[in-house]
């Protein structure tokens, strides 16, 4: 079993495939797994990656049986599967790590401790590889799910000072990640300017996500500070990585 945090602050490039398991029915996971692979293999020759992931998660999970799903993904993969939580029913112990969620760019209880204290009895005993993240939602120039069900509004791009307060804060609040996160389908990532000073500040993992759909974009990330990038919309959308 991978020792996940350890993995990711000692790994060079990390590279996180978020999944979302309303957008993909359970019969469907299988075949994915083994498309995937493709990807994976050309990104991990053309970025040097290191160590590969599944991320998965939602905003909402109304209408799928998120352990089963969980539990065919494990089934037909060897990479590490991560819970990326939009709550505290996105739980599963057929996962190997769970990023325990503190959305901080926001001011609504019931994601800076609500859901979190929801989900403690059943964390209690869990065998997961538990990960207090501080999550920082950026601008990236459309309204995202995470708005919409959390009531927040993201971090401007144009005060970086206060991005990296946020991060700061949120690494001397205890927690062991910092995910920077322009959201699902961004019209615009996460700038390097913002990871850079970030990853200057912090002394703690940092990954960043959200509107990154090329070969440039993830390696000017990673040269810019980032420990792990995770891409969700591109392979939905099957880009073409020759670029």
């Amino acid at each position: 079993m991978v020792d996940i945090l350890k993995s990711i602050t000692n790994t060079n490039r990390s590279l996180a495939i978020l999944i979302d398991p309303e957008k993909m029915k359970v019969g469907t996971v299988s075949a994915f797994a083994k498309a995937v692979f493709t990807t994976i293999t050309i990104l991990k020759e053309k970025l040097h990656v290191e160590q590969f992931y599944f991320f998965t998660g939602g905003s909402t999970m109304e209408k799928t049986d998120f352990d089963l799903w969980i539990q065919t993904l494990k089934e037909n993969t060897e990479i590490p599967i991560v819970i990326f939580p939009g709550s505290h029913t996105q739980l599963s112990e057929n996962a190997d790590g769970l990023l325990f969620i503190n959305l901080l760019s926001g001011r609504n209880p019931e994601y800076l401790v609500e859901q979190q204290v929801h989900a403690a009895q059943q964390l209690r005993k869990t065998s997961l590889e538990i990960i207090p993240t501080g999550y920082l939602l950026i601008d990236g120039g459309k309204e995202t799910a995470v708005q919409r069900v959390s009531k927040t509004q993201p971090l401007t791009q144009k005060d970086i000072s206060n991005i990296v307060n946020h991060a700061y804060a949120a690494q001397l609040m205890g927690n062991q990640l910092i995910y920077l996160e322009a959201g699902s389908g961004a019209k615009h990532a996460v700038s390097k300017e913002i990871v850079r000073d970030v990853s200057n500040q912090i002394n703690i993992p940092l990954i960043v996500g959200g509107g990154l759909r090329t070969i440039r974009q993830i390696e000017e990330t990673f040269k810019a500070g980032a420990n792990m990038v995770v891409i969700g919309t591109a392979i939905e959308e099957n880009i073409n990585w020759k670029g």
